[in-house]
């Protein structure tokens, strides 16, 4: 599910950058400043940037099925044309009843890597999405379990969960982005007011604070990928899920073919080690498998 949290990122990213614009246009800057005699009223910085950036998050979510169909170019499966696709949506359907949610949508998408993803806003509105190549490559206990992991993302709230996460990332990244541009501003710039050097320092600070903020978020997203992988162990089997995960091993091949921003949607995630750890959305695919082998 490595493209669900990348497209929710790249959409909360462009969300946070038109309502910036959005302040800017309307005047609203001295607002989200919070000015107050020269200085700062941190309170009132705090508060705005709260509600921006929970604005920013929550639309990403609401928006989280239209752009993951615009970008995959997924193909919701209304009336099933083969038996693969009927055997795909009577499997989803049996899996989200064992898990006590909504029917999902089921799509498919053309992709050689075998990857699936599940997004929606809330536990009765989701959309579960599987590749060709995912198809053509794994046996259908094995796709069976990989649609478990994905259900139990849905079942487990995950998209949720993330939103209220990535909204308190979003406020202290807007917050103390004004911040360093208000210092900057009056100690380097010495400015009566609040010229260039203000909003360019605010854009530079926002872009690296929201590139190290984005850690949190991928921790987050690291510790519920176990916790899928036990979801669609015991929907569909834990020997099925860890031939699953194997397969995507296999044939990973230290490379994800999905588009960058989705990359942290899919299944398969990617590998790294070092720094590059702290910014992948999935735990290398051998701890997952060991964390369902201590399973008993």
């Amino acid at each position: 599910m490595a493209k669900r949290i990348g497209l929710f990122l790249a959409t909360n990213i462009a969300v946070l950058v038109v309502l910036s614009v959005a302040v800017q246009l309307l005047g609203l800057e001295d607002v989200l400043r919070g000015t107050a005699g020269g200085g700062l009223d941190l309170t009132g910085l705090l508060i705005i940037s709260a509600i921006i950036g929970f604005a920013g998050s929550f639309i990403s979510l609401l928006m989280s099925k239209f752009a993951a169909k615009m970008t995959t170019g997924a193909k919701v499966i209304e009336n099933p044309t083969s038996a693969t696709e009927s055997w795909l949506v009577g499997t989803v359907q049996r899996q989200a009843q064992q898990a006590g949610i909504g029917m999902p949508e089921v799509a498919v998408y053309d992709s050689p890597e075998p990857n699936a993803f599940a997004t929606g806003w809330n536990r009765n509105n989701s959309l579960v999405a599987v590749s060709t190549g995912l198809l053509r490559s794994m046996t259908k206990e094995e796709v069976e379990a990989v649609l478990g992991h994905e259900v139990s993302h849905v079942a487990n709230g995950d998209m949720v969960t993330l939103t209220l996460i990535q909204g308190v990332v979003n406020t202290f990244v807007i917050f103390l982005s004004r911040i360093v541009g208000h210092i900057v501003d009056k100690a380097v710039f010495r400015s009566e007011g609040y010229g260039p050097g203000y909003f360019i320092t605010t854009i530079v600070a926002q872009i690296v604070f929201g590139i190290l903020a984005s850690t949190i978020v991928m921790w987050f997203s690291r510790q519920r990928e176990f916790r899928a992988d036990a979801g669609g162990a015991s929907l569909a089997g834990r020997q099925h899920m860890i031939d699953a995960l194997a397969r995507l091993e296999s044939m990973q091949h230290g490379k994800n073919q999905l588009p960058q921003q989705m990359s942290a949607m899919g299944i398969s995630g990617g590998v790294g080690q070092g720094l590059k750890r702290l910014f992948m959305s999935h735990p290398p695919i051998s701890e997952r498998i060991a964390a369902l082998q201590r399973i008993a």
